[in-house]
């Protein structure tokens, strides 16, 4: 079997051809950016010739109208083009190669058809969360494969027959080494989060797992910025490929209404932030902090009141931070406080409601964060907790994102 990794020699004119010069030509860019050489725009799932149980799978999710990335991606990538994404987390990322993948796998072939490599455990198992969901009409078996699993167990559910294949690099790697994972009918090769992966420190386990892969395989890349080590590995890795560029002005923050309370002192917050609490359990809630420590603090406070919170940091446990999304999603635990580990991939669909106790240091994770209600043109309400030192901050985010951030109104309640 010839393999990708010989991908490079095989097609040495297409490596050095024009397509190159214009992913090099597009990235070098200050900020990184990709130039976009696609221009259709779909903007109705219906008009995008997909398998009737696919769009059922679609809507039963929850969405509506696809985001500006999926108006522009699914279909390039429907039609078998390699392409580069660059667009922000929360704009609707892995629905879009999940839909991709689904419109173009075999379900009565029992073999795995596509490969998709992932920064972190918890994004690997929201990404099969969403496959499966999408899929459920169309019978798609999808597996998450990450560290701390049992090995044995992998293999046995291999060959059971999966369809899609989802997992963080090491892991991978593993299973296709001791050959539980047969990559010879692999057509699709995904790369999520490509910056997050390689700034891990994913490249080489990357190359190996890729080496692996059949020479014909379609690439997918998705990544929020273009560093050089990208842009190195979408010239290894891919045949003249389709690029697309969300910016951030087309990012969605349309159907979130976001609010601001002005608080004059920090130590006022927690008062506030329980004069809301009946607000917040109307529906489900996520509540921001910048650091661990004041997560910990912040829920020991609200229990102290008798408030009932649950909350998640990276310093937990794996399995810890698995019941207690468990939990969240189901609804038994209906607020969360969090960092912004919980801002990127993390889809709880009944989230409505998001405040940001603190304002994020990072302005790209208030969309991250705000996101995570109203995702895809579903509604959802955000509120800012601001000090004196804040404004400026969020004249910057107003500024930033070409938007408006109004002052809370009384009746906030009947807008969730």
């Amino acid at each position: 079997m010839s393999v990708a990794g010989e991908r490079n020699e095989s097609v040495p004119s297409e490596k050095n051809g024009p397509s190159d010069k214009g992913a090099g030509e597009g990235a070098s860019d200050v900020d990184g950016l990709i130039e976009s050489n696609w221009e259709e725009v779909v903007d109705k799932f219906d008009d995008m010739n997909l398998k009737e149980e696919l769009l059922r799978g679609i809507y039963a999710y929850g969405f509506e109208k696809p985001s500006a990335i999926q108006q522009r991606a699914i279909i390039p990538c429907t039609k078998g083009y390699d392409v580069i994404a660059q667009a922000q987390s929360g704009t609707g990322k892995t629905a879009t190669f999940s839909i991709a993948i689904l419109q173009q796998i075999d379900t009565s072939l029992k073999e795995c058809q596509a490969l998709i490599l992932a920064p972190t455990r918890e994004l690997a198992q929201q990404i099969q969360k969403v496959v499966l969901a999408l899929g459920d009409y169309m019978n798609a078996q999808c597996q998450a494969f990450i560290g701390g699993t049992n090995l044995w167990e992998d293999k046995r559910r291999l060959e059971l027959g999966v369809h899609v294949v989802v997992g963080t690099p090491g892991r991978v790697y593993d299973i296709i080494n001791r050959r539980s994972l047969r990559t010879n009918y692999i057509k699709f090769f995904v790369l999520d989060e490509a910056d997050e992966m390689l700034s891990r420190g994913f490249k080489d386990q990357i190359y190996d797992v890729f080496r692996t892969l059949p020479e014909n395989i379609q690439v997918i890349l998705l990544s929020a910025t273009m560093p050089a080590d990208v842009l190195e590995v979408t010239k290894h890795f891919m045949r003249d490929p389709i690029r697309i560029l969300v910016k951030k002005e087309e990012l969605t923050l349309e159907g979130i209404k976001q609010f601001f309370v002005y608080v004059e002192r920090e130590d006022w917050k927690l008062d506030t932030l329980c004069d809301l609490y009946e607000t917040l359990t109307i529906t489900q809630a996520v509540i921001f902090c910048n650091t661990r420590r004041k997560v910990d603090w912040l829920t020991e406070r609200m229990h102290q009141r008798d408030f009932t919170v649950s909350s998640m940091h990276g310093e937990m446990e794996q399995k810890e931070r698995e019941v207690i999304m468990r939990e969240f999603r189901s609804g038994s635990s209906r607020v969360l406080i969090t960092t912004d580990l919980l801002a990127r991939g993390i889809d709880v669909q009944q989230v409505s409601l998001v405040i940001n106790y603190d304002l994020p240091t990072q302005r790209e994770n208030y969309i991250h964060r705000i996101g995570r209600g109203g995702r895809f043109g579903r509604k959802g309400v955000a509120i800012n907790f601001v000090v004196e030192e804040d404004q400026r901050t969020l004249k910057d985010l107003e500024q930033f994102y070409n938007t408006q951030i109004d002052e809370m109104p009384m009746n906030v309640a009947d807008l969730i």
